[in-house]
């Protein structure tokens, strides 16, 4: 179970290099298990015992199970679809001393250093007009390495170990080839035809990340790590619909997985959006029903915590400092950058004790800020029981980062037990 849970995260990480492709892979795991796809601009007729998928901009998805009485409240899982990243911009193209680059803006907080000498790949979502006039919109990946940011001789920087800066306007443009007669728009094109969509003519708009075309691993002597691009938080993404797909009971259960929570989910298709709330309110006939349903249900908000690196223990309060591969972490700010509080955290504490499965807990040091999550987003917009929690993993919001092998087994369990609601 445990390389099985593991190997299969590493499969979805590989299809889901952006929030679209991510949502997609979703999307096509719950039709296939008899999850009805829903429309928001259709009449729905919701039944019990039911399941049912819900997409937005094809980059934010709902999945739920009614049970046999939803009133009485949903068990929800929450996490996002999005990964600090580099973008494309919408005029890219620099042509210079005989080679041609893609100006990209930067996308969330981005550990920058890791992306120099990677080998890049391009995908994501591109908008045009076909042969017969009308808008298309396609999902693209040229899944082979095109583009590369040089990092620059220590000959050069000779400061590099010690003071180096990238500048991502100078820095950070990407190297797609030798010659200025490259188009990008039509290399769009061809790859869209290498895709079967041969009725492209023209690309109007586009929304394209570089991402790292190496594989997700399993690494360690005994495989203890996974190795991945997008971990945080596709991790908890792909867990969260595992356990979603994987329990079934009477008690109505929901997955979100939402898209910009890295730029602060300020959007339609993002947590602060109107999504999960206008599912609820069309689940419910009254303000006062769906008030009803709200205070019967609990959020778990999840998204990866920072497992103490042991180069760097003293960045960890000594007593909150979680181990990979010691379970899954409560994560908890008295201000309110988490959502956990002690009813929260003491129903999961007692989930994973029937489960025997051992739970941390992340409170950063006093002098350091603290970052946040979908939770106190969720629970300040619906005003919904909710708590944080995450496995934890190094070099977040790096290009490659690192998760434990056994804490993907923990948290799908702890997953299921909280939607079995034992």
């Amino acid at each position: 179970m445990i390389h099985t849970i593991a190997t299969q995260l590493c499969d979805y990480i590989a299809k889901s290099p952006t929030p679209f492709h991510a949502t997609k892979t979703l999307l096509e795991m719950f039709t296939a298990n008899s999850f009805k796809h829903l429309d928001e601009g259709d009449d729905w007729s919701i039944e019990s015992n039911k399941a049912y998928v819900i997409t937005r901009n094809d980059s934010s998805i709902i999945a739920f199970r009614t049970g046999s009485d939803y009133e009485q409240g949903f068990q929800m899982l929450g996490a996002h679809t999005d990964s600090p990243c580099l973008r494309i911009k919408p005029n890219p193209e620099i042509k210079k001393h005989g080679y041609t680059q893609l100006g990209v803006e930067v996308y969330g907080g981005v550990l920058l250093h890791p992306w120099l000498d990677r080998e890049l790949s391009i995908a994501g979502r591109v908008s045009g007009v076909a042969n017969d006039g009308s808008l298309f919109h396609e999902l693209i990946d040229f899944e082979r390495p095109i583009a590369i940011i040089p990092n620059l001789a220590i000959h050069l920087d000779r400061k590099a170990n010690t003071s180096s800066v990238i500048n991502p306007q100078n820095h950070l443009p990407i190297i797609i080839g030798q010659g200025e007669d490259i188009d990008f728009k039509q290399l769009l094109l061809e790859q869209l035809a290498k895709q079967g969509h041969t009725e492209a003519s023209q690309v109007l708009e586009f929304e394209l990340s570089c991402y790292d075309i190496q594989a997700p691993s399993l690494v360690g002597l005994k495989q203890e790590f996974v190795c991945a691009s997008r971990i945080d938080n596709l991790l908890s993404t792909y867990i969260g619909a595992r356990a979603l797909l994987d329990t079934e009971s009477d008690q109505a259960s929901l997955f979100i997985s939402t898209d910009h929570e890295e730029v602060g989910s300020s959007s339609t298709s993002g947590a602060q959006g109107t999504f999960l709330k206008s599912v609820l309110q069309r689940l419910t006939d009254s303000p006062a029903s769906m008030t009803q349903l709200i205070t019967r249900s609990t959020m778990v908000s999840c998204d990866n915590a920072h497992g103490l690196h042991p180069n760097y223990a003293d960045k960890h309060d000594q007593n909150h400092g979680p181990i990979l591969n010691a379970g899954p972490v409560i994560k908890i700010n008295n201000n309110q950058r988490y959502a956990s509080n002690s009813i929260s955290s003491a129903k999961f504490k007692q989930i994973c004790g029937k489960l025997d499965i051992p739970v941390q807990t992340f409170v950063t040091r006093s002098d350091m800020s603290c970052g946040s999550t979908i939770g106190p987003i969720t629970a300040t917009e619906l005003g919904i029981e909710t708590l944080d929690i995450g496995a934890p993993q190094w070099a977040m919001h790096s290009i490659r980062e690192t998760a434990g092998t056994l804490d993907c087994e923990y948290l799908y369990r702890a997953l299921c037990g909280v939607l079995s609601k034992i």
